[in-house]
């Protein structure tokens, strides 16, 4: 049976995280994400799990390291200064191929901004985060639903690629109340037969290291692991398409945007506006496929976003440019609101009232 309950978004994540088998969870406290921390502080000892507020982010990432490389689930959380803090964690990370759990409740920036919500880390989470060639898989919820679904999404597509998984959520998605259903699913061991857990004398130790002096053998590995990444982009890719089998105008929008676009499409239909919405679920893999398909009927594209025009570049990139792709933003903390997509909408579509 699964249970329905009034949570803030950040509180959603760490019950998730709970119920889907982490016991262990590192991280340093950050508006607008501590909440998570804190539920994680409360709960843990009563679940005998290991909560450990450390000392800094970047402490708090080579935390994460040892549990996952220890084969156990494992997460952290921060905000956007936390998260680049912690980005050369997250390289090693990748390049020791860790499955572990990262969530970004971002902030307005650059530098320390301020604490309302923002979507500017984008280029950050979908590019790697930090040095050398590497993804993460990088889901983007839009209710506090998701914020609970896509973090055991999350969890199992890091273990099934052995690859770090970031939940990107913005500050309004963390802090928002609404009623979120969570499952009481009975949590089955992972065998991570790479993990260096303890041999009990039965097999060869395992190492897990980034570090690879030998040009030939590094580029081996990064090009097998690129070949994983392939097979994450074939299999793994969601989205949710809305109102788009006639459109003429596509909006992209992701996270909060989203919801306030949706709106805004739904008053375009009512003024004879043929809108559509393609809302990515994972940032990285983009939905390219979708967005090219709609390149074929679509006359434009709008990308709604809290920054200063990042997604906007993969939808230029997905429809091959073969449609002109415009930008509708707020920064610093604001979000746009559904009357001024509306209004895009309108002056995209020829100020058709």
């Amino acid at each position: 049976m699964a249970e329905k309950v009034l949570m803030k978004g950040n509180e959603a994540i760490a019950e998730a995280a709970i119920r889907c088998g982490c016991r262990h969870y590192f991280g340093y406290p950050i508006t607008p994400q501590t909440e998570i921390a804190a539920y994680m502080a409360k709960r843990m000892p009563k679940i005998g799990g290991t909560f450990l507020q450390a000392e800094s982010e970047v402490a708090a990432i080579n935390m994460v390291i040892g549990a996952a490389s220890a084969g156990v689930r494992v997460m952290t959380s921060s905000s956007s200064p936390g998260i680049s803090l912690k980005s050369e964690g997250l390289s090693y990370m990748a390049g020791c191929d860790l499955p572990a759990l990262v969530v970004n409740v971002q902030r307005g920036g650059p530098g320390l901004g301020g604490i309302q919500p923002s979507q500017s880390d984008y280029f950050q989470a979908t590019r790697g985060g930090g040095h050398g060639d590497y993804h993460m898989i990088v889901l983007a919820p839009a209710s506090v639903q998701e914020m609970a679904s896509l973090t055991a999404k999350a969890f199992d597509l890091a273990d099934k690629y052995r690859m770090t998984s970031m939940i990107l959520a913005d500050g309004t998605m963390g802090q928002m109340m609404e009623p979120v259903e969570l499952s009481e699913g009975e949590v089955k061991p992972i065998e991570k037969p790479w993990a260096a857990s303890g041999t009990q004398m039965a097999r060869e130790h395992n190492i897990i290291n980034s570090l690879s002096l030998v040009p030939e053998e590094l580029e081996k590995l990064n090009f097998a692991r690129y070949e994983k990444y392939k097979a994450v982009v074939e299999n793994e890719t969601m989205y949710e398409e809305y109102m788009m089998d006639d459109a003429d105008i596509c909006v992209v929008a992701f996270g909060i945007a989203a919801r306030v676009s949706k709106n805004a499409v739904l008053a375009a239909r009512e003024a004879g506006i043929r809108a559509g919405m393609i809302r990515p679920i994972t940032l990285w893999p983009f939905p390219a496929a979708p967005v090219k398909a709609a390149a074929a009927h679509c006359k434009s594209f709008i990308s709604v976003e809290l920054n200063m025009g990042q997604m906007i570049e993969d939808v230029r990139l997905a429809s091959e440019c073969a449609r002109p792709a415009y930008l509708c933003n707020r920064v610093g903390g604001m979000i746009p609101s559904p009357e001024q997509v509306l209004e895009k909408i309108k002056e995209i579509n020829g100020g058709v009232q």
